[in-house]
């Protein structure tokens, strides 16, 4: 039985869509182009309410009485047909694997039976369904330079997302396996040979160099609207010299009229949703598979929002306004908390660390500790997460009204961000706790108080990443930080400590770093293990020399450090203190007083 592919493509009425029709009749003998086989169905359901100055010549079957001379009857009479009468007329005329395509307006889909296509006896018809779509903004702004079309309002119908997204929810939900290819209409002018190619391969026919490139001109696939509507693309020979749309060069700035944003504004999530099915966004970087470290993290729902407008929006699809304060100046505050066996460690300690820090920088219409603990359990509980999870809490000083340093247009009160991750203690993203960890010594000082208090735990962490990028270059895990005086203070992400040769622990002052929450829990520890402790300042001399070197964060817990700027620490081995500390560590989470419950979840 002979083969044939149906191709149905759906997009919005722009000049691409036939650009991309004529790429497809170009294939030659194997192919049969259809342009718009529903529109007459459309314009008689439609009635008067649209205006068309060839509107009775369709529905009639019979060209205007003033058509040109060469107007060819038959290009209007073959209107008369049903789509199924054109599918099956092409396909009695194709070989075998040949290809039916048929350029459809979205707004014409409530007249496609997605539930049961169209079947032949003689011949197997397979239906594929392909999605051409473009950024809202080009659409309209071509809109706005052709003077919308033909008196019509600029709809959020007419821009075609939101259709095109309600055909992908039809086609989805049809559970065959045969999902639509959505094509980025931008990505077959960047790179039309490799997008022709990626869109024949899943649509499972075979790519044709002949679809690069078509004749100028009119024709034979043109439905009899093409004098109204299609000047431009008939001045095209390939997809290079058809974006020219409506203006006669090729690179073009378009004004947008602000009347079209409410049809800007709805038809943004819908294209935000399809444009990650196409193929530039997958090109965007590595293969998921390779970039993280558990697999469940591609699929994250995280939290954003101000006091009472919070919500979980998915990984990829998250984001903060660049107007916010933490986009504007770094101005933000955060807190990393993990996950233990159904608890969090240390959450009032980190939350009252949060709060400290937002006081501090005087911010206004915070979040109250009672919302950003709900934000917390509401995140863990869609995620999923009761154990090996980490969270990033960041509380930013919220929105501006104008983009600006200034506090006083900050009027929308603070944005709350978490992002939770599948993190295990020890990992390609934290550290080795047991076989250890290099560092070196950073160039950069730790910033004292006298410059940017380090007991406001917050985002302005460029004084952390230019050691990290060092660490980077020299291969090991971090860079150690001296303050202005010489005194070692921290690593670039976490405390640290030593043990000298004498059996007592030593940890720097907190002057010029985080007094964080890990470090404290050790220091208590520490005490209840009966090892002698002491902060003070340390020398970097005293380091090289110490029996034993460990670093403590939320993260990454303790670490034991075995080389300092390439000096071996102790016998080069995780020691006994460490060990002894990591061990009394791990069972904080069962202790009374030091975690909180995580809420059952519901199931539904």
């Amino acid at each position: 039985m002979k083969l044939i592919t149906i191709v149905h493509c759906w997009s919005a009425p722009r000049s691409r869509s036939t650009a991309f029709l004529y790429s497809w009749e170009a294939r030659g003998s194997d192919c049969v182009a259809i342009d718009e086989p529903l529109y007459r169905e459309w314009l008689i359901q439609k009635g008067d309410s649209v205006a068309r100055p060839y509107l009775d010549g369709i529905i009639k079957g019979v060209p205007p009485a003033d058509s040109p001379d060469d107007e060819d009857p038959e290009i209007w009479k073959r209107e008369l047909l049903s789509l199924n009468e054109r599918i099956a007329q092409a396909a009695e005329k194709l070989p075998t694997n040949g290809i039916v395509f048929c350029k459809h307006m979205a707004k014409h889909a409530d007249l496609y039976d997605f539930e049961t296509e169209f079947k032949m006896d003689s011949i197997e018809l397979i239906h594929r369904h392909l999605l051409l779509i473009r950024d809202p903004v080009d659409v309209l702004s071509s809109w706005s330079v052709a003077g919308g079309v033909h008196g019509d309002n600029p709809t959020s119908d007419e821009v075609g997302i939101i259709p095109l997204m309600v055909i992908y929810s039809k086609l989805e939900s049809r559970m065959d396996g045969m999902q639509p290819v959505v094509v980025e209409s931008d990505d077959l002018v960047n790179d039309p040979e490799g997008t022709l190619f990626w869109v024949c391969e899943r649509l499972s026919v075979p790519f044709h160099q002949s679809m690069l490139t078509w004749e100028c001109g009119k024709h034979e696939c043109d439905g009899p609207w093409a004098r109204w509507w299609y000047a431009n693309v008939h001045k095209s020979s390939g997809w290079e010299s058809s974006t020219k749309d409506y203006y006669p060069e090729t690179k073009v700035y378009r004004t947008m009229d602000p009347l079209l944003m409410p049809a800007l504004k709805a038809a943004f999530p819908a294209y935000t949703f399809l444009s990650q099915l196409t193929l530039s966004y997958s090109q965007r970087g590595p293969d998921s598979s390779k970039i993280y470290e558990d697999p469940r993290n591609e699929s994250l729902l995280v939290w954003i929002g101000a006091p009472g407008r919070g919500r979980l929006l998915p990984r990829d699809m998250a984001g903060v306004s660049p107007w916010d304060s933490i986009v504007q100046g770094g101005d933000g505050c955060w807190e990393g908390i993990r996950v233990y066996r159904g608890k969090i460690l240390s959450l009032d300690k980190h939350l009252r660390r949060l709060f400290r820090s937002a006081k501090a920088l005087g911010y206004e219409n915070v979040h109250t500790k009672e919302e950003v603990m709900d934000a917390i359990f509401r995140t863990l509980a869609a995620n999923g997460m009761r154990d090996h999870a980490h969270m990033r809490l960041t509380l930013t000083r919220g929105e501006k009204c104008t983009s600006s340093m200034n506090p006083k247009f900050n009027v929308y009160g603070t944005t709350l961000i978490i992002l939770p991750e599948w993190k295990p203690t020890e990992g390609a993203t934290t550290y080795d706790n047991t076989s250890g960890i290099a560092l070196i010594t950073a160039s950069q000082r730790r910033n004292s108080p006298a410059t940017c208090d380090s007991k406001i735990h917050h985002n302005n962490m460029i004084n952390n990443i230019l050691p990290k990028i060092q660490a980077n270059l020299a291969g090991v895990a971090d860079a150690l930080m001296l303050d202005l005086e010489g005194f070692v203070t921290e690593t670039n992400a976490t405390n640290i400590f030593m043990v000298d040769d004498e059996g007592i622990l030593l940890t720097p002052h907190a002057d010029h770093c985080l007094p964080g929450i890990t470090r404290e829990t050790v220091i208590t520890l520490a005490k209840e293990l009966g090892i002698p402790t002491e902060v003070r300042r340390v020398s970097l001399a005293e380091f090289y020399a110490a029996e034993e070197v460990f670093t403590t964060g939320t993260m990454g817990e303790l670490t034991p450090v075995t080389r300092i700027d390439g000096r071996v620490i102790g016998e080069g081995v995780r020691g006994e203190v460490t060990k002894r500390l990591q061990e009394a560590y791990k069972k904080l989470p069962e202790r009374e007083g030091w975690a909180t419950p995580i809420p059952a979840f519901a199931d539904s």
